[in-house]
């Protein structure tokens, strides 16, 4: 049961979860000149997506693995589909954040301002100005911005990858607050795609929700 809380709980706080819909923390971190202009990169990697789809595979604390399908349309709208037996559906319509857990039968709702999906789901995004941007580091074939989710951290708890040279997201690693490590890692992506509005609609419903096989 903690487990599929915990996969909630991540994906409220790490998709890019930098903002959580407040003033940045303040921060004192001097950024080399690369450093800047990589962040400006990278946000307007960000800023130039409107509509995304692909897959993720989430490997767990614990080392298990989920699988799922994910819809992003700015401004506010995601969803994540996880595939069976994870019961999980996650969904944004752009004022709220819905968690449907078929298993239980439970659907727990959060304003979108109040968590840190604002940040990813907004049309302006600065990464250079955001308080809690960490780090910048380089590594071969891969761009990592490190961050905090959290105004009292003092380290950062959240790496976020893009892939080189080509600016493209990859993955993110949280730790949490029992020192435990979740990675999500993304793949086909395609941007720019024609996306219903229903997927950004959740209707409570007893029948677990699937997800079906991409072509």
């Amino acid at each position: 049961m903690r487990r599929f809380a915990s996969l909630a709980i991540v994906l409220l706080s790490v998709l890019l979860a930098v903002g959580a819909g407040q003033p940045p923390p303040p921060r004192h971190i001097d950024f080399s000149e690369a450093d800047r202009a990589d962040l400006d990169r990278v946000s307007a990697y960000l800023n130039s997506i409107h509509t995304l789809e692909g897959e993720f595979v989430q490997i767990d604390p614990d080392g298990g693995i989920d699988q799922g399908i994910f819809y992003l349309s700015k401004p506010g709208r995601l969803r994540f589909e996880y595939r069976p037996p994870s019961p999980l559906l996650i969904v944004s319509d752009g004022r709220t954040v819905a968690v449907s857990n078929s298993k239980l039968k439970t659907v727990d709702r959060y304003p979108l301002s109040a968590t840190p999906l604002d940040l990813l789901l907004g049309d302006k995004i600065d990464l250079r100005r955001d308080g809690s941007i960490m780090a910048v580091l380089r590594q071969p074939g891969a761009l990592v911005i490190e961050a905090r989710t959290g105004r009292n951290r003092n380290k950062p708890n959240l790496a976020i990858t893009f892939a080189e040279p080509d600016l493209e997201l990859r993955q993110w690693t949280i730790v949490d607050d029992q020192g435990l490590t979740t990675t999500v890692a993304l793949r086909n992506l395609m941007s720019g795609v024609s996306l219903d509005d229903k997927l950004f609609v959740l209707r409570d419903s007893k029948k677990p929700v699937g997800v079906k096989p991409r072509e």
